[in-house]
This record gives C-alpha cells, sequence and structure tokens, in this order.
C-alpha cells in the first residue's frame, strides 16, 4: 500500500514509522523546512518539502498511485483545505485529522467522512477505563467486509430512515442530533443537520459516495 501523509508533527511521524514497519511505502509532505530534513534522515521514506494543501505540492505526491492520503497536520483548516484538493486530484481515500470538534460537521457537509479525531478517541478510551468499563473501539467491530459512511441530512431527507432507500446490505445504524446520539430505527424521522451513520458492505460505500458525497467541485446539496 502506498501512503501520503500531510504533516509530520508526532501523530505524522508516528503514523509513518509505523506504516513503514509494516512494509507500506510512505511519502511525507512536510512544510517546515527543517522537520523535513530531518523525516529524511532518520525514517525510510520519501519526503517533500511543501505546503501540503497546495495543488502543486500534493500533485508531486502522485494521487494516481497513492492508495490513502492522510492529512495529519495540527491544523484543522488545512487539513480540510488538504483533503479537498487531495479529492479533487484524484486521491482514491482521504482520511482527515480534526483537533477541534467543531469542525467535523462541516467535514461531514464536504463528504469528508474519514476523519479522526485524536483528543475525543484518547478521553473517551481514558473516562471508560477510569470507571472500570471494558474499553471496546467502535473500529472492531468492522471486521471483513465491513465498513461505516457518514454523512450529513439536507431537507430533502428529511423524512423516515426507510424513505432514504438505501441498497441492500447498507442500514442506518444511528444519528448524532444536536450531539446526542439517536438510534436509527426504521420510523425515525430525519431533520436537516443530521449526522446519519451507515453501516454497509464495502461493495456499497460507491454507490453511497455517489448519492451523499458532494461532488468534487464542491457543490454541496441544497
Amino acid at each position: 500500500m502506498r501512503v501520503v501523509i500531510v504533516g509530520c508533527g508526532a501523530l505524522g511521524a508516528r503514523t509513518a514509522r509505523l506504516l513503514g514497519r509494516r512494509g507500506d511505502e510512505v511519502v511525507v509532505i512536510e512544510a517546515d523546512a527543517d522537520v523535513a530534513a530531518e523525516m529524511s534522515q532518520a525514517m525510510d521514506c520519501g519526503v517533500i518539502h511543501g505546503d501540503g494543501s497546495r495543488p502543486a505540492v500534493l500533485a508531486e505526491a502522485d494521487p494516481a498511485r497513492t492508495d490513502v492520503l492522510l492529512t495529519l497536520t495540527s491544523n484543522a483548516q488545512t487539513n480540510l483545505i488538504a483533503s479537498l484538493v487531495g479529492r479533487s486530484l484524484g486521491f482514491p481515500r482521504i482520511i482527515t485529522r480534526i483537533d477541534d470538534e467543531e469542525f467535523e460537521h462541516v467535514a461531514l457537509e464536504l463528504g469528508l467522512s474519514d476523519t479522526v479525531i485524536p483528543a475525543r478517541t484518547i478521553g473517551h478510551y481514558l473516562a471508560d477505563a477510569v470507571a472500570g468499563r471494558d474499553v471496546f473501539e467502535f473500529s472492531g467491530a468492522i471486521k471483513g467486509d465491513a465498513r461505516v459512511f457518514m454523512f450529513v441530512a439536507t431537507a430533502e431527507h428529511a423524512d423516515s430512515v426507510t424513505a432514504l432507500g438505501l441498497p441492500a446490505e447498507a442500514r442506518v445504524s444511528h444519528v448524532f442530533r444536536d450531539g446526542e446520539f439517536v438510534l436509527g430505527a426504521p420510523e425515525l424521522v430525519l431533520q436537516k443537520g443530521d449526522e446519519v451513520v451507515i453501516v454497509c458492505h464495502r461493495k456499497r460505500l460507491d454507490a453511497l459516495r455517489e448519492r451523499f458525497e458532494p461532488h468534487a467541485s464542491g457543490d454541496a446539496p441544497d
């Protein structure tokens, strides 16, 4: 697998090392010249010095040969821009780091459904551990051909979950409404702004993206 990482802070560097140990081909894009030079010396990976949110720099990383783009800088705005530019250049999968949860909803509205929020993940883990609960990551239940897809409901989706007419092997698991968890029962009526979580077979992802994600031009549905 070939992975391009934008941002070589602590998270980016750690991820690059782990991927390298697994035998994946890694290319890192770093705006700080000193950090980029250090990475070139310390790690067996490709390093591009430049602003990873710039089209010319991302294009240099060869999107056509890349499997995943990770935008892992400490700045949510930079990561969002880099992710959108990456999508326009044809990176097949993009995972976006968001440290400020305020931007999570924005990411979903832009069709960036693969997001990671490090502070929240660690916070939930520690809170459950302190409470003496068995810590169980949802990702542990997504194995084999199972996948998760998320989108933000618009006015046209303001109907029951059943009325979405999802393809076979795709079901609404739950909804986040104003930050509150709501189970995705068939009779649940969606509201504009709901963050809808769908569990599906991997072969249904393309159909879901085609229907619910904004086009690469950035035009979102009304």
